[in-house]
């Protein structure tokens, strides 16, 4: 299929990662996320407020399946959960940006839309269960990579560099 995931934690820079790749290669790219919103024509936080946890990840479901049978020669960014599809290995080649929790708030934090962007994130909003989160979801992360690239302290070039170089020296 040919097809890049990029999985990480919220907040790691798949999103930027993911527009740099776009630039330097012939992939395009789509967001899970964003899928998500346009089908259901409402923001994740709005989407996780109305209809809860339960219902998003079925959507993510969804989007996994026709990620499997409808898409190739693409790079997809994923929410920060997505990595729990059980089909996530055979839409394609999965890269984590893997970066330390605290590098990664920092990350938002230092961002200009930083308010904009922690919103956007409910997840986040008690940042000692965001940070149990990461510390259960991280080592689910690294057992499903077939790449992992640390992301702290490079910029999304660097990163987006740094994949295409493994993805054609892993396949």
């Amino acid at each position: 299929m040919n097809n890049i995931i990029l999985i990480g934690f919220m907040g790691v820079g798949k999103g930027s990662v993911a527009r740099e790749i776009v630039k330097n290669s012939s992939y395009i790219a789509i967001d899970t996320d964003d899928l998500i919103e346009s089908i259901e024509n409402k923001k994740i936080k709005k989407i996780f407020e109305d209809d809860g946890e339960t219902h998003f990840r079925n959507l993510e479901k969804n989007i996994a399946l026709w990620l499997e049978k409808s898409v190739s020669d693409t790079l997809i960014s994923t929410g920060g959960g997505f990595y729990k599809q059980k089909n996530l290995k055979s839409i394609g080649t999965v890269v984590l940006l893997d970066s330390p929790f605290d590098d990664i708030l920092n990350r938002i934090k230092a961002h200009p839309n930083a308010e904009k962007k922690l919103k956007k994130r409910p997840l986040l909003g008690d940042l000692k269960k965001a940070k149990e989160l990461y510390d259960e979801r991280r080592p689910e992360y690294l057992a499903l990579a077939d790449i992992v690239v640390n992301v702290t302290n490079k910029s999304a070039i660097n990163c987006s560099k740094e994949i295409l170089k493994k993805v054609e020296n892993n396949v």
